[in-house]
């Protein structure tokens, strides 16, 4: 795998939780903060974001919104400040549970596809945790053009009841995180990982340790795979990567059995061999150096969580993944 895949794979817990929302008349709804990563996808209209960090951010029709560390935050139809959303702003849950939906949808209103993708944050790669507090990506012509077909594809398969659609929508949203992730990165001016993955030598590198992590690597076989000199390699990956080579290897090893922990029944001595470590018992102190704990309480603890994030409580309107929630919200007073 790459490494953006690996990122992803690395933290990412079952399947996202999503509503697609038509709202008319005045309103503003609070999503409080979370363990994962929200979104919201405008398809119709427009709507104001503001973080509890003090970000404020317009959305206009197509604008994806990523807020990659489950920040809470107010979604409303006119820019607010902070101490009106501590007044007036309706929790999110709340406000899907109490108002109803109505028989026509608002012409002028806003319509849009919001949700939360579950994440384990434990062990979240530095790529994950260098995103800001907000990734805003407007829809301009001519840009981000896989993400805007993303979009296209997932407004069709919410306009429209098809075979397949509870399989097809998951994917969908999926595919809308990998697209976001990436078209920041292709924008961003600054942050360590896209200029990593932007240098050949490093790219080539780290694409070599995510496809084989288990190979005997050394500084001069990694070198030679990246067409450098050792020295060179050992410079350029620890400048841009924060770590040298080999030391970025044994912290990836170490993340990539907590994953198999966690997302496998796999004995302790397999994810040793898969991972590159020679026994259990070596795989063992390396894992309790870097997360505290032993992989067997580690798995044990993995799987509550994943069970508790992967198997969120449906309302009843969730329960039909392809129907539309229409709905108005409460006039503000």
């Amino acid at each position: 795998m790459d490494v953006v895949s690996d990122a992803i794979s690395a933290v990412h817990l079952g399947h996202p939780w999503f509503h697609r929302v038509r709202t008319g008349g005045s309103w503003r709804a609070r999503l409080d903060p979370y363990d994962g990563a929200g979104f919201h996808v405008v398809l119709k209209g427009n709507c104001w974001l503001l973080t509890d960090g003090g970000a404020s951010v317009s959305l206009g029709v197509g604008d994806a919104v990523l807020l990659p560390h489950g920040t809470g935050h107010v979604i409303a139809d006119s820019p607010v400040d902070a101490a009106v959303v501590a007044q007036k702003a309706v929790p999110f849950e709340q406000w899907l549970a109490e108002t109803g939906p109505r028989a026509r949808p608002d012409r002028d209103g806003t319509e849009m596809l919001c949700g939360k993708y579950w994440l384990d944050c434990s062990r979240m790669h530095p790529l994950m945790a260098e995103l800001p507090e907000v990734v805003h990506l407007p829809s301009r012509v001519g840009s981000h053009l896989e993400l805007r077909a993303a979009i296209d594809l997932l407004a069709g398969e919410l306009d429209e009841r098809r075979p397949g659609s509870c399989v097809a929508l998951p994917n969908l949203l999926d595919l809308l995180l990998v697209y976001m992730i990436r078209s920041w990165m292709t924008e961003t001016t600054s942050g360590a990982w896209p200029g990593a993955l932007g240098d050949p030598v490093t790219a080539a590198a780290l694409r070599a340790l995510h496809s084989k992590p288990a190979a005997p690597w050394s500084n001069d076989r990694l070198a030679a795979e990246a067409g450098v000199s050792r020295p060179t390699l050992a410079r350029r990956f620890t400048t841009l990567v924060g770590r040298p080579p080999m030391a970025y290897l044994a912290w990836w090893r170490v993340i990539l059995a907590a994953t198999l922990l966690r997302d496998t029944q796999e004995t302790l001595a397999t994810i040793a061999g898969r991972v590159g470590y020679g026994s259990p018992y070596a795989l063992s102190h390396a894992f309790e150096r870097e997360f505290g704990t032993t992989p067997g309480r580690y798995r044990a603890q993995a799987t509550g969580r994943s069970a508790s994030s992967t198997n969120p409580q449906p309302t009843s309107k969730q329960a039909d993944i392809g129907d539309s929630v229409r709905r108005r919200l409460p006039q503000s007073s």
